[in-house]
């Protein structure tokens, strides 16, 4: 009795801290920074004639905002090969498509975003290379993050400090010994996870927010991966196949499509390094024996 007493208490306290990070919505504009100063949706998407219509227009062949009606000029970008996240296993090499290819989606997913996040061969619209968001005393020393991929006062041209993005950022399922990853399924470059699988456990605990592209035939990662463009500061989870929080409105900061706040205090909380296990399954709790017997590691808020 004792045994069962003490596990119905832990399920009542992890339910309860979790619960203690839902809330009833942000008090502020969901758009956050997106808002431009004030120019709203319009500074991205041009009602009409693209970055012309924005009076920003640079080059002709990127000026037209083909996709989205994009009102920011990307032709500087057209063409170029971006090297991103240097490691032990190498670098990602991305060679940013030379139109407004509609079959590729790192077109409207990762080109669109460089035209104001790149700051080096794009300069940046509008664009001051400070986040927007109050960060908490607890984030670091120097806690004015740059907000420019390109020129993010390392080298002008600097991408290998930034997370791997594009046609070559593969998510793979393939878990140790052999990988790094989930025991997962690819099936045309749409990740699943079988029935009792290490990442079943992992979703059925957490979620699986990010939204991975295809192409190709694989899953890809690139901005709208992680990054909800149009929501910054909140996320509604609903629980269910792809969710395993109680439905709610939660706090997330930087655009991040799952809850993630670095401000918490909650001892032990491992939200923010839950959202990063959606891809990375060999550093996950599941994957390294968690679970077995019955157990699990709850996510703490």
């Amino acid at each position: 009795m004792k045994r069962i007493g003490l596990a119905l208490l832990i399920c009542l306290f992890a339910s309860g801290v979790a619960m203690a990070q839902k809330f009833a919505g942000p008090s502020t504009d969901v758009l956050g920074a997106h808002l431009n100063y004030g120019r709203g949706c319009p500074a991205c998407h041009a009602p009409h004639s693209g970055a012309y219509g924005n009076g920003a227009a640079k080059t002709a062949n990127g000026a037209a905002g083909n996709i989205a009606l994009w009102g920011q000029d990307v032709g500087s970008l057209f063409g170029q090969t971006l090297t991103f996240g240097q490691s032990e296993h190498g670098s990602y090499s991305e060679p940013l498509p030379g139109t407004w290819d509609t079959t590729r989606p790192d077109v409207a997913n990762l080109l669109t975003c460089l035209s104001c996040h790149d700051g080096n061969l794009a300069k940046g619209a509008m664009m001051k290379n400070v986040v927007y968001e109050s960060l908490p005393s607890t984030y670091g020393t120097y806690n004015t993050i740059p907000t420019l991929l390109g020129n993010d006062g390392t080298t002008a041209g600097n991408y290998l400090n930034d997370h791997p993005n594009g046609i070559n950022a593969i998510i793979t399922c393939n878990p140790p010994p052999a990988g790094f990853d989930w025991d997962c399924s690819n099936t045309g470059g749409v990740i699943s996870w079988p029935a009792g699988s290490n990442m079943a456990k992992f979703v059925s605990n957490y979620g699986f927010f990010v939204q991975p592209q295809t192409y190709t035939g694989n899953a890809i990662v690139v901005c709208t991966t992680c990054h909800n463009q149009h929501v910054m500061n909140a996320v509604s989870v609903t629980n269910g196949l792809t969710s395993g929080l109680p439905t709610g409105y939660y706090i997330t900061m930087f655009f991040v499509r799952a809850p993630y706040n670095p401000g918490t205090t909650t001892i032990g909380s491992n939200q923010n390094a839950q959202f990063c296990r959606e891809c990375h399954g060999g550093e996950s709790n599941e994957m390294n024996g968690a679970g077995v017997g019955g157990t699990t590691i709850p996510t703490i808020f």
